[in-house]
């Protein structure tokens, strides 16, 4: 796990400094995920990063296991605690709503994460997934790459086929899929709109009902 955290916090610049030159990819990818956010309930980011979707998205908690991340999400007005998916500090029944955004790829144990989201979720509690699909365009350049990226080099890459399989597995049911993303990255200078389904889309956002 320290392989997957250490570059968080040891090139915290480059990760923050990656939206700012893909603004509109960012921005794509929030509004997607966006989508499935209700505001007025209670919600936690699990890999909350440095806060760039949980701040805008109104997310008040977060968990992260990288320090770096974890102070520049307290400075974006989020509490957070230092911890892992696999490892709730929390009750049954805590949130409303549990989100992901690109973090399956770091998780050591991707199904007891999920087994972890399902038990701290109220009975009709939703998970949203965010991610980089690994069949898309975008996911197997990543792919290709992902030796070369210092974020990327110990990730594990999953399809939205195999998140969807593992989701009813767990019984989690009334599942909803988008997608976002088309074409290159340097080539988007727009906030696309997502659209139903995946398949097409590099980003894919899964909202499941427990």
């Amino acid at each position: 796990m320290e392989t997957k955290i250490e570059p968080f916090d040891k090139y915290y610049n480059k990760y923050e400094d990656w939206f700012e030159r893909n603004k509109f990819v960012y921005k794509s990818e929030l509004k997607a995920v966006a989508h499935f956010i209700n505001k007025d309930e209670k919600g936690i980011e699990i890999g909350v990063g440095s806060g760039k979707f949980a701040a805008p998205l109104g997310i008040k908690y977060g968990i992260e296991p990288s320090k770096k991340m974890r102070e520049l999400a307290e400075k974006r007005g989020i509490n957070v605690q230092k911890g892992v998916g696999e490892s709730l500090d929390f009750s049954d029944e805590s949130f409303d709503f549990v989100l992901m955004v690109t973090t399956i790829c770091f998780l050591d144990d991707i199904e007891k994460s999920f087994k972890e989201v399902k038990r701290v979720l109220t009975k009709r509690g939703n998970f949203i997934i965010g991610f980089v699909d690994k069949n898309s365009d975008l996911g197997k350049k990543y792919l290709e790459n992902k030796n070369e990226n210092v974020f990327y080099k110990e990730a594990i890459f999953y399809s939205a086929g195999d998140i969807l399989q593992l989701l009813k597995k767990l019984e989690f049911h009334d599942i909803e899929v988008v997608q976002t993303i088309f074409g290159n990255l340097i080539d988007i200078n727009e906030i696309q709109n997502f659209k139903e389904g995946y398949g097409e889309g590099g980003f894919v956002v899964i909202k499941a009902n427990k």
